[in-house]
């Protein structure tokens, strides 16, 4: 009986703790943003050309993600690369894609709105 009320505590629990690491992630780096652009670091949007034509930082470079993997090789593989999108999947995605293709340092930014420095 115990062990049934603890397992359908379990799921709900693993989606908070999911959700709230992901936030704090997320706004650790946008905190960290003004000093990693200091620093040479690259912000990646892989949204589609239509999403990014919308709004976008004025220093970020658009790959939609689909087309990552054929054009990673515009990348600098020596800098930080701040990957974002519309809400964080698909930066996510692209983070795997960058990692696959030998990028060591970087970081899904999540939403490209969290891009944009707060100074």
């Amino acid at each position: 009986m115990i062990f049934e009320n603890i397992q359908s505590f379990i799921l709900p629990l693993i989606i908070i703790l999911f959700f709230g690491y992901r936030f704090y992630r997320f706004k650790f780096i946008k905190n960290k943003l003004p000093q990693l652009l200091t620093e040479g670091a690259i912000i990646l949007d892989v949204r589609s050309k239509g999403e990014f034509a919308q709004g976008h930082n004025p220093e970020s470079i658009n790959i939609p993600l689909d087309e990552l993997n054929s054009e990673s090789n515009r990348l600098d593989k020596s800098k930080v690369i701040l990957v974002c999108c519309a809400s964080g999947t698909r930066s996510a995605m692209a983070v795997g894609i960058l990692k696959k293709n030998g990028f060591s340092n970087v970081m899904n930014a999540g939403t490209w709105s969290n891009t944009l420095s707060t100074t």
